[in-house]
């Protein structure tokens, strides 16, 4: 069975994740699974539980990992459904910590579940002067900096931080494709005034960021017959944002739990 396809600018992300997941790890939890594209291929090698609270995205999943034959997606928070006590070698949370009002505390959390000595494994959208209209469609509170995704992972008491930024140069083109579609939409003509959306003053309502929260991972997401299709399309692509680790539109972040975290 073939693993699910997966969204132009996912191939770019899973290319680093790909890098970045360590060698040594045997047990894998992924807060956010989405429909599962990730996490299929997770499960090849890896024990592997997803969680993924939108109830859509949820069933994607459960049918991709059934029809797969690895691995175990549950519907829920992580604070809900993950046993107490349970530790895992990695944690990954995939394009999540954006959407999350409380960036350091959900950090703080999440850290629960990683085995002293074990990695989470993060990725968001790079670069908060590149927030825009697919940021606030998405329900995203603000983007990163592998600067100040080091320092977050730091300051909760991870080690050994490393910060690849990719999408050079595929993902600039998405990225203003989205942008564009929704200007056109929406019939606006500025987007100087997106960048400072949400501050300490001005933010959305709870309630509209958690539908909008909710559904960003159902957005764009491509048809099985299409696997193969977006596999090869962004194959030279990968390759070359390789040679440009500190320029594109996301970025995916490693650090280790110390023993004794």
């Amino acid at each position: 069975m073939p693993a699910p396809p997966l969204a132009l600018n996912a191939w770019l992300r899973y290319d680093v994740v790909s890098r970045l997941l360590p060698s040594e790890a045997g047990s894998v939890l992924e807060i956010g699974c989405g429909a599962g594209g990730f996490g299929a291929r997770l499960a090849v090698d890896h024990e592997y539980l997803g969680v993924e609270p939108d109830g859509a995205s949820y069933a994607a999943a459960l049918r991709r990992l059934a029809e797969f034959g690895r691995g175990e997606v549950r519907h829920g928070r992580s604070d809900d459904v993950v046993e107490p006590g349970r530790r895992f070698d990695v944690v990954c949370a995939f394009e999540v910590l954006e959407h999350l009002a409380e960036d350091e505390e959900a950090v703080r959390d999440w850290l629960r579940y990683v085995e002293p000595g074990g990695h989470l494994l993060v990725s968001t959208p790079a670069f908060q002067e590149r927030f825009g209209r697919w940021d606030v469609h998405a329900g995203h509170y603000r983007r990163y900096s592998p600067e100040q995704i080091t320092a977050l992972l730091q300051r909760c008491g991870l080690r050994d931080v490393e910060a690849v930024v990719y999408g050079f140069p595929l993902g600039y083109a998405l990225e203003g494709a989205r942008n564009t579609y929704l200007r056109m939409r929406s019939g606006e003509e500025s987007s100087g005034q997106l960048a400072g959306h949400f501050s300490d003053t001005v933010t959305e309502a709870p309630e509209v960021m958690a539908e909008r929260t909710a559904g960003s991972g159902r957005l764009l997401q491509p048809k099985d017959w299409m696997a193969a299709l977006t596999q090869g399309v962004t194959a030279p692509f990968r390759a070359v944002q390789r040679r440009f680790p500190t320029r594109g539109t996301g970025l995916v972040a490693r650090a280790r739990l110390p023993h004794g975290g």
